[in-house]
Formats: structure tokens, C-alpha cells, sequence
């Protein structure tokens, strides 16, 4: 269904575009630095899964009601971002202690957080949508289905890139643990930032 040089094509664009620190990439990082580098691999998972329901909404065609509809958009938008300074609320309160042992042992929690935050970004889901159509061509067969090929070599790449800026955080934070309570600032930081840049636009 897809040919070798467009398969070839995209994934140099998707890496590439995984390799670009973005706001998926940055959140990996503070997970990274609040709860060692497993909880970075862990909210990696979530934002793969998240971004898994941006593809399902872009090749069925839901991203682009929400792009005909600007009230949905900010909707979206906005409560992304009110998560995000949660987040961030949480992270500057933290007892570094309880926090770091929190941290390592609710993996499941970086990945609900992960999945949470990627799928409150409508940008993600305009971005699929943009994104993908461009590698599909009708003539090679169903579109739908090369959308879902595409979007999966697009999270399973995005998945191992995140990860490993999640785990290098992790590592960051597992060399500075007498600082932990400068790392939840940071962690806070960072969140409170991209929640700042979600809101913007």
C-alpha cells in the first residue's frame, strides 16, 4: 500500500520532527526530573497514547470539525492548559521525598498524566491532521488506512525519541537528589510554561 520511498520520506520528516523539542518532549523531561528516568519512559507512553487518539481523530475526520469550530479549539485549549498549571501547582508544593518515592512507584500516573496533557492539545490533533494527509495517496488505495499505517510509524518513532529525552532527565535528577526540591521547581516551571504557551496559541 505504500511505497518504500514514501515510507522512507516520512520517517526522515517524523524524526526529525520528533527530535525538535516541543511541548510533548519538554513534559517528558520534567516527568523525567520529578520521578527518575522510568517515570520519563512512563509519560512517554502516555503521550504515544495519546497521540494515538489525535491519528484516530484525524483519519476519521473529527480533527477537522474541530478545526471548523474555533469554540471547540479554545475549549480544548484552555483545559489543557488549566491541567497543566495543576501540574505545575503540584509539582512546586511537593514534599521531595514523598514525591520522589511517589514518582518511581506510580508509573501508571506519568502515563495517565502523558496521555492527559497530549490529548488536551488540539495543536497535536491539527498537526496530524495537516501532517499525514501529505505522505496518503488515494491511488495507492484506502486513504483511511494509510493514515493509520503512517500515524503508527509516527508514534512508534516519537515514542522511543520521547523516551529518551525522558530518560535523561530521569538521569539528570538521579545525579542531583540532594536538590530535589530545585528539581520540582524546575519540573513546575516547565509545566507552567507550556501551559503559558498552550493558552497563547
Amino acid at each position: 500500500m505504500l511505497d518504500l520511498p514514501t515510507i522512507l520520506t516520512f520517517l526522515t520528516a517524523g524524526i526529525a520532527l520528533n527530535l525538535t523539542p516541543g511541548a510533548d518532549v519538554m513534559f517528558a523531561i520534567a516527568s523525567g526530573t520529578r520521578g527518575g528516568w522510568r517515570a520519563g519512559v512512563a509519560a512517554s507512553a502516555g503521550v504515544a497514547l495519546g497521540a494515538m487518539g489525535h491519528v484516530l481523530l484525524a483519519t476519521f475526520g473529527v480533527a477537522a470539525l474541530l478545526a471548523a469550530y474555533p469554540l471547540g479549539f479554545d475549549i480544548l485549549r484552555y483545559a489543557g492548559a488549566a491541567y497543566l498549571l495543576w501540574l505545575a501547582w503540584q509539582a512546586w508544593t511537593a514534599d521531595p521525598q514523598t514525591k520522589k518515592a511517589q514518582g518511581r512507584a506510580s508509573l501508571l500516573g506519568a502515563v495517565r498524566q502523558g496521555a492527559i496533557t497530549n490529548l488536551l492539545n488540539p495543536k497535536v490533533a491539527l498537526f496530524v491532521l495537516a501532517f499525514l494527509p501529505q505522505f496518503a495517496d488515494p491511488a495507492r488505495g484506502s486513504v483511511w488506512a494509510q493514515m493509520l499505517i503512517l500515524g503508527a510509524m509516527f508514534i512508534t518513532t516519537g515514542f522511543f525519541v520521547t523516551s529518551a529525552y525522558g530518560a535523561l532527565g530521569g538521569w539528570f535528577a538521579s545525579a542531583m537528589t540532594r536538590r530535589a526540591i530545585v528539581l520540582n521547581r524546575i519540573a513546575s516551571v516547565v509545566f507552567a510554561m507550556l501551559a503559558l504557551r498552550l493558552v497563547k496559541g
